[in-house]
């Protein structure tokens, strides 16, 4: 039994540590964390989640933490781990999905197997995601015709390209880039640019699109024909 294993585990249901992982899909994990284990708080600050965030993964057995004093910590695999899992929780995965996902990685018996697995689980995603957008367009086009039909003065039409008109062009290649499925990092080194700058684009463009976050932005956009996929 490993070190870590071994560690006091703290009095909760992640007292079952999840299955060692021999092969992992690549994820990009945030450069600023520290080398060898690391502490809860830079974890969480490193990946953008709270603390609750990173319990419940424990309590799903999705990670496992060890411990230095009263501190909890993270070891390198479960930082990979991790990457994986906040990559999959950016394209909206469900936690059941991603414990089905993680289930048959730890199953892999190489490392194309691994990145398999992780694509054709993305690629249903994409699907996943391209019939809600079908299904957002079909209702707004119904909604619009509604209006239209009732009060047709009153509402601003949903195509006259005002949105795009208050995008910048490094906005417009932002979007893109994002409807590609680029994360922020690879955003950044694609426009050549810090990636704190490419947080600020992508914050710019969540805005400017009236949406919550980066998947509701690339919804409207497609929606709103300013970019294709």
């Amino acid at each position: 039994m490993s070190d870590r294993h071994k560690q006091t585990a703290p009095p909760s249901a992640s007292a079952q540590a999840p299955p060692d992982y021999r092969f992992l899909p690549s994820a990009v994990c945030p450069p600023n964390l520290p080398h060898g284990r690391v502490a809860i708080a830079d974890m969480a600050n490193a990946f953008g989640v709270t603390h609750r965030t990173l319990h419940f993964y424990e309590e799903k057995c999705l990670i496992a933490s060890s411990r230095i004093g009263l501190m909890r910590v993270y070891n390198p695999t479960d930082i990979m781990r991790m990457a994986v899992i906040n990559v999959c929780r950016e394209a909206g995965m469900p936690v059941a999905v991603i414990q089905e996902l993680m289930t048959d990685l730890c199953r892999s018996t190489s490392q194309q197997e691994a990145d398999a697995v992780f694509n054709a689980a993305l690629a249903s995603r994409k699907r996943e995601l391209s019939a809600e957008m079908s299904t957002l367009h079909r209702q707004l086009q119904q909604v619009t015709e509604l209006l239209d039909r009732g009060s047709p003065n009153t509402e601003p039409s949903l195509n006259d390209n005002e949105n795009d008109r208050c995008l910048t062009d490094q906005e417009r290649r932002c979007l893109a880039l994002m409807a590609e499925g680029l994360s922020t990092q690879r955003l950044a080194r694609a426009l050549d640019l810090k990636e704190d700058d490419a947080k600020s684009i992508e914050a710019a463009i969540i805005i400017k699109l009236s949406s919550n976050n980066r998947f509701q932005a690339i919804a409207k956009a497609v929606l709103l024909g300013i970019v294709h996929v």
